[in-house]
């Protein structure tokens, strides 16, 4: 039978272990644990009692107070639904010029718009709204299809060469890669049209632009007028501003004549409220108003 030790110097017995003359003191468990583990255990226990908790196959234990997560949450959606509604039914009764000249609605407007642009729009147009190669910039003044709120409203319900019954119908021919024009003809017309815009200087002699602007007005003034400015009912750009979907210089110029192009643009019609889209709408026209 083993000899009890206790130690002399802090009065606790030793467990007989011993190793390099250190010995194992029995040191007992202090009460603090005891007490968290019992409170712990209480808790648990008042927890599964009150609140839904324990899974019994089909469904789960209730709780005694009815605590219900989802229910929460539905209520807390229709509060902030009719607190919404307040504000939401303005706008979409107002029209534009209403809701522009109002700065407490105006408000609204861009913090609701910058999540429906966030999460519909700047896939393609930049998180800026400032677009990128093959995707108009919406901060600019240039519109292809025209900037008043109206016409943008209906480009975002039909689309651009979108499945959409309505939707807006644009096409840059291949001008060159279907035979319509030779490459010189290319070549001069693309000096001409970058000269409208004054992207740089002109290193073609005169001759060279005379010859370019015979071939657009036989063309393509059809399509972007005489004087190279557009027109928004056929969805041809502004060809003197400096605004360029596909870049402004000479070799991008070329490679648009020469294979043409087509962007598209889906319908949102089934995919936001009109409410969204109208809210859309007056967030992007914002967005040209310097602040």
């Amino acid at each position: 039978m083993a000899i009890e030790e206790r130690d002399a110097h802090s009065g606790y017995l030793t467990t007989g272990h011993e190793w390099n003359g250190i010995k194992e003191l029995n040191t007992p468990v202090p009460r603090a644990v005891y007490f968290f583990l019992i409170a712990t255990a209480i808790f648990s226990f008042a927890y599964w009692v009150l609140m839904p908790s324990w899974p019994t196959g089909v469904s789960f234990t209730r709780g005694l107070l009815g605590n219900d997560q989802r229910s929460i949450v539905a209520k807390s959606v229709r509060q902030a639904d009719l607190e919404r509604g307040v504000w939401t039914k303005r706008i979409a009764s107002e029209s534009y010029s209403a809701v522009q000249a109002n700065p407490d609605l105006m408000k609204l407007v861009r913090e609701s718009g910058r999540t429906l642009f966030g999460d519909n729009c700047a896939a393609c147009h930049g998180a800026d709204a400032r677009g990128g190669k093959g995707f108009p910039n919406l901060t600019a003044s240039s519109w292809i299809w025209g900037g008043s709120p109206e016409a943008i409203a209906e480009t975002i319900r039909v689309g651009v060469n979108s499945p959409h019954k309505d939707s807006r119908i644009s096409q840059m021919l291949a001008f060159g890669r279907n035979q319509m024009v030779s490459r010189e003809e290319a070549l001069n017309v693309a000096e001409y049209v970058r000269s409208l815009s004054d992207a740089g200087p002109v290193r073609e002699p005169a001759g060279k632009l005379a010859a370019g602007k015979q071939v657009f007005l036989k063309n393509c003034a059809s399509c972007h007028g005489d004087d190279g400015k557009g027109k928004n009912d056929v969805g041809a750009p502004d060809l003197t501003d400096r605004s360029w979907i596909y870049g402004g210089d000479l070799e991008s110029i070329y490679q648009t004549i020469w294979n043409g192009r087509q962007g598209r643009m889906p319908s949102w019609e089934n995919r936001l409220s009109d409410l969204d889209r109208k809210i859309l709408t007056l967030y992007v026209v914002d967005l040209r108003t310097p602040r």
